[in-house]
């Protein structure tokens, strides 16, 4: 078995993973659609230029429908988890999120699919999810609120739907015009909630740098090497694997911005990279 796609994905995960720390170099006040649909915009667009150029685009025979329902999901997927953020917290959001996601995808996969989840990837999905939990109680929110945590759910199921649709999409389409079509219809979809607080911030130049390593390091590579790793494997080991976003999140923090984390956060972090290494290596052996 080839390891490489799933190297890719946790490649991607990581980048990803950066997006929180650099969000720390904008300045305050700056809404998250906005930073979202900015990302997807100039991610999404500088690809679509660049295929355009090399004409691998045919419009007429384009997979419409399966790009249109990947531009949804995702745009939906971060609408959901922003605004779900302002209802429970950053931590309790994000581990609801990201922690339902593969359970999502699991079940999408297999009934949508009739793709069965395996024994190696409940082993590695249940650790991963509980490495999550126990790393997100080191920042002490505590705050439930019963709309937020229906909103983080309604978001994981919307990035678990994104993952299986490309899925479908990247059997159809190649990976550079399947990035760049479905993040620039994405960055139309955020638009209207982006354009309530305007983008007069990207006229100050300290934004100019943090923006485009999000939308061209974080948005279009990352997503390239995403949906290069999906092609491989499964949707549901893929947003598992994905589970590395919010472990990268957390070292960044501790190496580059002085965060502290506590005995259990980083038991947390060993069960994360233990459900990585289970899933990436157990599924080797699997198949081998």
């Amino acid at each position: 078995m080839n390891i490489l796609p799933y190297l890719f994905v946790l490649m991607a995960a990581m980048l990803w993973g950066t997006v929180g720390t650099t969000q720390t170099f904008l300045t305050e006040g700056i809404s998250s659609f906005a930073v979202a649909c900015v990302r997807s915009g100039i991610g999404g667009g500088v690809l679509l230029l660049a295929v355009l150029a090399m004409r691998k685009i045919s419009f007429r025979n384009w997979s419409w429908k399966w790009t249109i329902l990947a531009a949804i999901a995702i745009a939906l997927f971060q609408s959901l988890f922003f605004t779900s953020v302002r209802f429970t917290g950053v931590a309790v959001g994000t581990v609801v999120t990201i922690g339902s996601a593969p359970v999502f995808a699991g079940f999408i996969e297999w009934i949508f699919w009739k793709v069965r989840p395996t024994l190696v990837w409940a082993i590695a999905t249940v650790l991963a999810i509980v490495g999550c939990l126990l790393l997100f109680m080191n920042q002490g929110e505590t705050a439930i609120n019963p709309l937020g945590i229906g909103l983080a759910l309604a978001a994981g199921s919307m990035f678990a739907l994104y993952t299986n649709v490309s899925k479908q999409l990247m059997k159809r389409e190649e990976t550079l015009p399947a990035v760049a079509m479905t993040f620039s219809i994405c960055a139309l979809f955020l638009l209207p909630l982006a354009a309530k607080d305007g983008f007069g911030w990207l006229t100050e130049g300290v934004n100019i740098w943090p923006i485009l390593f999000m939308a061209l390091a974080a948005t279009s590579l990352a997503y390239i090497l995403f949906l290069g790793g999906l092609k491989k494997i499964s949707s549901s080991a893929a947003v598992t694997l994905s589970l590395a976003e919010p472990l990268t999140a957390a070292l960044l923090g501790v190496f580059l911005v002085g965060e502290h984390l506590t005995f259990v956060a980083w038991t947390g972090v060993s069960l994360l990279l233990g459900g990585i290494i289970v899933l990436t290596f157990g599924t080797k052996k699997a198949a081998s």
